[in-house]
């Protein structure tokens, strides 16, 4: 008998963890609350790396890389940054382990080698990044510095989820240095729409652009801008995040330049992020209860090619065909696999490359060739068709663009279904319970209020829009005065 996984319907947190091992995506590993990501969810991180890291380029940033480890007392220069990660920091304080006498073959901490200084093993790197930069800048001819450092980090999670958090994950961080407060806005401002293209374009994952409460800015920042992005149960994803720091960590590491005068100021900053939580986002935002459904511009696999065969005669008749087309598909960049493992049988393989959400799949066979035709199954609308062998390989460029676009659309049109307008804070609190979704709300600004709303409904305000129009209202909650709605969803 099949084995029953768990529907979306059914059970949306039991499907999602099932859908990352049935796909091959990732595993637990021996160490708690560390993944180890297999190599076909590894090959979809490295085209989203890839892709990103060529848009950095583009606008001018070059990659560098910097120590997992940051000295305490470097850490603790930038007060508002070091007490937002102290929770979540790992901590190094000896260096060396040494033979337990008194229980063979086991090894114990050795007390002579208690380290000077404890070392904080890098949640966010702006304090390694910071003290390094007062080393390069003297002078306005010195700025902007523009870093992008891909790397891993840690922070010490209680409760852990395979790609939405780790304890343990890959990402990219941005830390840029600037000569002016305007210049450095610019920045934070650009990078939000490297993000919010890449979403869109390339995970074919609509979001929306906003800034953070004062509550939920990053640690040390003067204002965090934001992509949230609403997955099939209508749980809001935080996408990407690009923070203003002001001049936050300049002063706190004392960076100055001299202007074109002479006079001396801080330099201005910037740090912005995404990390391999956008694999959870690309799950939930696409799939269904067969398997993963990917965006062709991130299948690693575009076109799987099956040949259907009964004796090595077909086969080779058949081979000669698919690697033909294979030839052609990859000549317009399309990648392609031909699989023609005798282990597996065609019923098995299709049901294998619908799980890992190939996006076109191509079944050939001997009684094909001789009427010049192909049968070509679409992974997003589970679409069976025959077509013809002539002009194959541009009816599949097409193809892989109508998919592309069929996916943006589909998520874009449950976003649009699943945003209520509510101004009853009783009613806020029955829908939030029942349609979940993104709620437009208004909210008199302050913390309390922010606070209230989130102990008594789990929903937090995941952004102000940027494109948030000016509409006189009253506070939800309090009645208060408010200008603008903001966006309020139980998250990830």
């Amino acid at each position: 008998m099949a084995q029953k996984f768990a529907t979306r319907e059914e059970d949306y947190s039991k499907w999602y963890n099932e859908l990352v091992g049935r796909a091959d995506l990732a595993e637990h590993s021996g160490v708690k609350g560390c993944m180890v990501i297999k190599p076909y969810g590894f090959a979809i991180w490295e085209k989203m790396r890839d892709i990103l890291d060529a848009k950095f380029k583009e606008t001018g940033h070059s990659n560098a890389y910097f120590p997992i480890f940051i000295p305490k007392s470097l850490f603790e220069a930038e007060e508002k940054n070091a007490e937002g990660f102290a929770k979540e920091c790992a901590v190094v304080t000896h260096y060396r382990l040494k033979a337990d006498p008194n229980n063979k073959g086991k090894l114990i901490v050795d007390p002579d080698s208690k380290l000077e200084e404890e070392l904080i093993v890098r949640p966010t790197s702006e304090a390694i990044i910071w003290n390094t930069y007062k080393g390069w800048i003297q002078s306005y001819r010195d700025l902007p510095i523009l870093i992008n450092q891909w790397a891993n980090v840690v922070r010490w999670e209680m409760k852990t989820r395979l790609f939405l958090r780790t304890t343990e994950f890959l990402w990219q961080e941005g830390h840029t240095a600037h000569a002016t407060k305007t210049e450095a806005i610019q920045e934070t401002e650009q990078m939000l729409d490297v993000y919010t293209e890449f979403s869109e374009n390339y995970m074919a994952m609509p979001v929306i652009k906003g800034f953070k409460t004062e509550s939920e800015r990053f640690a040390g920042a003067d204002e965090t801008y934001c992509i949230e992005a609403m997955m099939q149960d209508g749980k809001a994803l935080q996408a990407g995040t690009s923070h203003f720091l002001g001049q936050n960590f300049a002063k706190a590491f004392d960076v100055k330049f001299a202007d074109k005068e002479g006079k001396l100021d801080h330099v201005w900053a910037t740090s912005w992020g995404v990390s391999t939580r956008l694999m959870g986002a690309l799950i939930m935002t696409h799939s269904d209860d067969e398997g993963l459904v990917l965006p062709p511009k991130l299948a690693p696999i575009q076109v799987v090619i099956v040949p259907i065969y009964k004796n090595e005669e077909e086969l080779k008749l058949v081979s000669e065909k698919a690697l033909e087309i294979k030839k052609a598909l990859f000549s317009k960049g399309i990648s392609v696999k031909f699989d023609d493992d005798d282990n597996r049988r065609p019923g098995w393989k299709f049901a294998e490359y619908e799980v890992k959400g190939v996006p076109v799949r191509l079944a050939i066979g001997p009684r094909d060739l001789a009427e010049n035709k192909i049968e070509l199954a679409r992974r997003d609308t589970k679409e069976k068709m025959t077509i013809s062998l002539d002009g194959l390989d541009l009816f599949i460029e097409n193809l892989l663009n109508d998919i592309q676009d069929n996916l943006y659309n589909r998520a874009l049109k449950f976003k649009a279904e699943n945003i209520h307008y509510v101004d009853s804070y009783q009613e806020f609190k029955e829908k939030i319970e029942t349609v979940g979704g993104f709620f437009m709300v208004h909210w008199d600004g302050t913390a309390e209020t922010e606070a209230k709303i989130k102990e008594e409904t789990k929903a937090t305000i995941r952004c102000i829009p940027l494109d948030a129009k000016e509409e006189a209202g009253k506070c939800m909650v309090t009645g208060l005065p408010s200008s603008k709605r903001v966006v309020l969803a139980k998250a990830y």
